[in-house]
């Protein structure tokens, strides 16, 4: 569920907020991440989607125009 200051409680509420076509572009990059990274935890950080591995391992978001990943 969304909170009043913007923030989703998991990947899994962050993902639902999208139209369909955009959310299999997110569960495309999640699923990938989490074959590249088994053990990485998943978390919500800067309100955005994070694995979380030793510390912030990536991030990735969608925008108006666009998705994007960013490692740590």
């Amino acid at each position: 569920m969304q909170h009043d200051k913007g923030g989703y409680d998991s990947i899994d509420e962050y993902i639902a907020a999208f139209p369909d076509d955009i959310r299999g572009l997110l569960e495309a990059i999640r699923a990938t991440i989490k074959a590249v990274a088994p053990d990485a935890e998943e978390r919500i950080s800067y309100q955005m989607p994070t694995f979380f591995l030793k510390g912030n391992l990536v991030h990735f978001a969608a925008h108006r125009n666009h998705i994007e990943s960013r490692m740590s």
